[in-house]
């Protein structure tokens, strides 16, 4: 029985050669190369929205709280107190950071990314419900900043 079929049997049992393991190693290299910064703007992307969502929220918790403390605006801690807000918020959430500072019948809430690969823009919010990008030329789009999001 000697042939081709015998000899091509016993270099299959032997592997892959280091060339064709190269290869291979290559071709994936090649392909992560082009995916993570596609899934990285992805998750970029995705945070950055949930931020908006989230001052759109507490835009809706600070609402509800002014007209229980007599026309004042809560701080998160209060908010999150008074059950308006998921406890999440004293944290890192979704990439971003939430702060509220208050003055009586004032207030901002920030949202900025806790790195840059979370997100690229910090955004804020006030009275006016309108969610503006951050003032912080750094953390807004090229001319952008401080205007609305849309």
């Amino acid at each position: 029985m000697g042939g081709e079929g015998e000899s091509w049997m016993s270099k299959a049992d032997k592997g892959f050669s280091l060339l064709e393991l190269l290869i291979v190693v290559g071709i994936i290299l090649i392909i992560s190369t082009i995916a993570i910064p596609s899934l990285i703007r992805s998750r970029q992307l995705a945070n950055e929205s949930a931020a908006v969502a989230d001052l759109r929220q507490i835009n809706t918790a600070q609402a509800t709280y002014v007209l229980w403390s007599s026309g004042n605006f809560g701080s998160i801690a209060q908010l999150v107190g008074a059950g308006l807000l998921d406890s999440r918020f004293s944290g890192a959430l979704s990439g971003y950071t939430f702060n509220i500072s208050t003055s009586g019948s004032d207030y901002t809430a920030t949202a900025d990314p806790v790195s840059t690969s979370a997100g690229r823009y910090g955004y804020y919010s006030t009275p006016d419900d309108v969610i503006r990008y951050s003032t912080n030329i750094t953390e807004a789009p090229s001319g952008q900043a401080g205007n609305p999001v849309r």
